[in-house]
């Protein structure tokens, strides 16, 4: 039996829905998603090992390495999220 670590991986999400979720953590309002903004949102989430699995997601999802995930990484992100931490995001 896996543990999953995300409390509330159990609602679905569409793809907007996941975005502007994802929106609410962009501390700075650049547009762009740091480790430490997605370490947040994972945490607001109830996810437990939130530091670690932060720096997975990035790892996995930021394809240019620039350290944050931009609007063309975020597709990356959802595939990794739904792998990895158990989140349901359709993509229709």
């Amino acid at each position: 039996m896996a543990i999953r670590g995300v409390a509330s991986s159990r609602e679905d999400m569409t793809l907007e829905e996941f975005k502007e979720w994802l929106k609410q953590f962009d501390a700075d309002g650049d547009g762009r998603i740091s480790r430490n903004e997605l370490r947040e949102a994972l945490r607001r989430r109830g996810g437990w090992f939130t530091t670690w699995r932060s720096g997975r997601a990035l790892r996995q999802a930021d394809k240019n390495n620039s350290g944050f995930l931009d609007d063309s990484e975020i597709e990356n992100l959802v595939a990794f999220a739904q792998k990895d931490l158990g989140m349901k995001v359709s993509t229709w």
